[in-house]
């Protein structure tokens, strides 16, 4: 019997894409993930290959999707709340990696240099209302 299977996201890494197909199995929904292994091998050829694709069975697409749609995007606080903009208040807060010193640049240069996953990098909270960036 032929099941058809649907896009349902994609990721950057296989880590997250794990983390929402840990869910959407928790429901009782099977789940497909390609080019997981392509990523992990060398994370910097995700964008060529358009990152993990998560696939859901077509009848249950519209379930997953309710699924995911609970689960929030955004960062949170050691007390389970949603990180507020220290400059607009808005809840819309996610982690990025920053190059905003010298020591962080040069490390970044090194690791294009020699084809490396970058060992150093500034983690740091970006509003995606004002953009503004903060610890």
């Amino acid at each position: 019997m032929e099941e058809n299977f649907k896009l349902l996201r994609r990721f950057q890494y296989s880590s997250e894409a794990q983390i929402f197909s840990g869910k959407l199995e928790s429901e009782g929904i099977k789940i497909y993930l390609r080019d997981n292994n392509i990523v992990d091998s060398n994370p910097i050829w995700s964008n060529a290959v358009g990152g993990v694709k998560l696939f859901v069975k077509s009848e249950d697409f519209e379930r997953a999707n309710l699924i995911l749609s609970d689960i929030s995007q955004f960062s949170f606080d050691e007390n389970n709340k949603l990180i507020k903009c220290p400059n607009c208040g808005a809840e819309e807060i996610e982690m990025v990696t920053s190059i905003k010193d010298l020591k962080t640049f040069f490390a970044f240069i090194f690791s294009l240099l020699f084809i490396l996953i970058p060992f150093y990098s500034k983690h740091r909270y970006k509003c995606n209302k004002c953009k503004f960036e903060f610890n």
